[in-house]
């Protein structure tokens, strides 16, 4: 375990401790994702999104526009977010692939 928590401070994501014992719960930038405890190790990695004041958004798309979306919340997602969210997802993986 201690290899994927420092492959995970090397791409600047943390673990957030919520007490979620079926999941990990990371976070880079705002961003989050759970992710399936297996074990001592990483299982099925959920879709990544926004962090708000009213909990998990969504990044979802509509009329080719992008938004994050959440019961009582839902905000445009700039370019910026956009590849952010993406790069993050993407190195989610690689960390994940690299153990």
């Amino acid at each position: 375990m201690t290899d994927r928590i420092e492959k995970l401070r090397e791409a600047g994501i943390q673990i957030i401790p919520a007490g979620v014992t079926s999941h990990f719960i990371l976070e880079r930038d705002g961003f989050v994702a759970f992710v399936e405890r297996k074990g001592d190790g990483f299982g099925n990695i959920g879709a990544a999104g926004l962090m708000t004041e009213k909990g998990f958004a969504a990044l979802v798309w509509r009329s080719g526009r992008a938004y994050f979306i959440s019961r009582g919340f839902e905000q445009a997602a700039t370019d910026e977010q956009v590849q952010g969210i993406r790069r993050f997802t993407s190195d989610l993986e690689a960390v994940k692939k690299s153990i």
